[in-house]
């Protein structure tokens, strides 16, 4: 992570296979895990190397999935979380946003909701408020920046407006999750 704790790219990918495994209630292969989390990724970012790079093995090699060849061949194995992945999970899931605007936080953003409905009570509230605070903070700088060009010409006004029109709603509806 990054010392402010948002999440670096491949904690993304991280986060999303280990995730994927918590959502399961059974073993998943490798193959399906690693096609789960392209898909997912991909349909959010668009195709990314960078996002890709990083290989799901080192799960298995830090001790945060374990694998079952009972079945059949290595590409046979089923995957799993381990007590230390799902705490690994639980603490990808509250890293934090730098804002809401980024391609990347746009993923971090859409991991957290794909996958809050998993964490504590507590912990999933936390979550929400950070994410509705790093919300207004975004709302607020955008209606600083139509305040400030109000009187120019032009499309931005109009694209200005139609952000906070999505920024309001963004944080009506995650005010609507605290309730």
């Amino acid at each position: 992570m990054y010392s402010d704790r948002t999440l670096l790219p491949k904690e993304c990918l991280r986060l999303c296979a280990l995730g994927t495994l918590a959502l399961s209630d059974k073993p998943i292969s490798y193959a399906d895990l690693a096609n789960s989390v392209r898909h997912f990724m991909s349909h959010i970012m668009g195709p990314s190397l960078d996002m890709m790079g990083s290989s799901l093995q080192l799960l298995k090699l830090e001790g945060l999935v374990k694998e079952d060849t009972s079945n059949g061949s290595f590409s046979d194995a089923q995957l799993s979380l381990t007590p230390a992945g799902h705490e690994k999970f639980i603490e990808l899931m509250q890293g934090n946003l730098r804002d809401t605007s980024g391609e990347l936080s746009r993923l971090i953003m859409a991991l957290k909701m794909r996958f809050l409905h998993l964490l504590d009570d507590d912990i999933r509230a936390e979550q929400v408020e950070i994410l509705h605070d790093v919300c207004e903070l975004d709302l607020d700088r955008v209606l600083a920046l139509r305040e400030e060009h109000a009187s120019e010409a032009g499309n931005f006004a109009g694209w200005l407006e139609m952000e906070v029109k999505r920024l309001e709603q963004k944080r009506d509806w995650l005010k609507s999750l605290l309730a």
